[in-house]
């Protein structure tokens, strides 16, 4: 595999949405990083009422409508409880593994947008009787030790109930240029994404009005995603989100990651669009762009909520691989990024009515 840099691709807007924090509720500060990279690319931006951002690059004023989507929040948690010795009990935000967690630092943030590091207890292995040492701790038995004596210290850092906890991850460029770690990648890497195709397409005439959107709530059951489509009411919509990356010795199968475009056939909340599915393929094969699929029956994406979306809405996901997805830091491929990029970048140049109304023929 080249170990020459794939793609167009500016570290420095990874880096920001990476290391952004901003759990599901919480995701003001990644919007205004997006905001920041997209602003100059978008004729509009706007806002739904849940906070979930809309950037419009606009086309003919009969343009069909198109909705590219990746959500701005991340797994994460919430202090819970504070016991009299200043340990913080976490409420997990999304999805995690209890084995991903202990000896790991985390940075609570209070409501003034001061941050405290402190890290996640565990127990030494000296003496532990073997089903205790094989057993996976829940995340809401864990505390977060933050290095005081008292609750008393842990109020005058002003932090409180409800306030957001967050991995304390740097943005990694690996050791072959094409790896890139960090955190949040699910699902900041494909916001980014969005801000790339309107990069490529703003300078260039298309008939499309292009809605560049970062939705909020994801992880905790799709939220933005459908207050954002009902706004908009777009004509044809892409969610792009990660997948599990199939390619370590802990996970084995078919995807992984520098392997170029993932299409998603189905998840546990849609059935891709057939002639949309067909229709990226055929750019796929026209562009020399790699192929591969995704089929998930746990799990799903915006897409679930937005192809529901009013009388229903022509909608499928571009998957893009992760290693170590749901924790503290994970690996995704440049070559993947890139190629999906251009993907979606040319089927905004191609799309009229003429093609939404193939899309929309069964």
């Amino acid at each position: 595999m080249s170990r020459e840099p794939i793609g167009d691709i500016n570290l420095e807007m990874l880096k920001e949405f990476s290391e952004a924090h901003g759990i599901s509720g919480n995701e003001k500060e990644v919007s205004r990083v997006m905001k920041k990279w997209i602003e100059p690319y978008a004729d509009e931006i706007t806002y739904d009422n849940l906070g979930s951002l809309v950037a419009l690059q606009k086309g003919d004023k009969d343009g069909v409508k198109v909705m590219i989507a990746g959500h701005m929040d991340e797994v994460g948690f919430m202090v819970c409880d504070i016991d009299k010795d200043g340990y913080i009990k976490m409420l997990p935000v999304g999805g995690w593994w209890g084995h991903v967690l202990p000896s790991q630092t985390l940075v609570v943030t209070t409501r003034e947008g001061k941050r405290y590091q402190g890290v996640v207890g565990s127990s030494a292995p000296h003496g532990l009787p073997k089903d205790v040492k094989e057993k996976v701790i829940h995340p809401t038995k864990l505390f977060l030790d933050m290095g005081v004596e008292s609750r008393e210290e842990i109020y005058e850092l002003g932090i409180q109930i409800g306030d957001m906890i967050t991995p304390d991850t740097k943005f990694t460029v690996m050791n072959n240029p094409n790896y890139l770690m960090g955190k949040a990648w699910d699902d900041r890497l494909c916001a980014a994404m969005v801000v790339d195709v309107m990069r490529l397409l703003h300078k260039e005439k298309h008939s499309a009005n292009l809605y560049g959107v970062g939705t909020v709530q994801e992880e905790v059951g799709l939220r933005g995603a459908r207050t954002a489509a009902n706004m908009l009411h777009p004509d044809v919509a892409i969610a792009l989100d990660v997948t599990t990356s199939m390619d370590t010795p802990m996970d084995k199968g078919v995807n992984g990651i520098g392997k170029g475009v993932v299409l998603s056939v189905m998840d546990a909340g849609i059935i891709a669009n057939k002639n949309f599915l067909h229709e990226m393929e055929k750019i796929c094969k026209d562009l020399d762009l790699d192929i591969n699929y995704d089929m998930m029956t746990v799990g799903g994406t915006d897409a679930d909520n937005i192809h529901k979306a009013h009388d229903g809405v022509v909608t499928m996901t571009l998957s893009i691989p992760t290693r170590y997805m749901h924790s503290h830091r994970l690996i995704i491929h440049r070559k993947d990024y890139w190629q999906t990029v251009l993907l979606m970048a040319e089927f905004v140049r191609r799309v009229d009515r003429d093609l939404l109304n193939k899309l929309k023929d069964f």
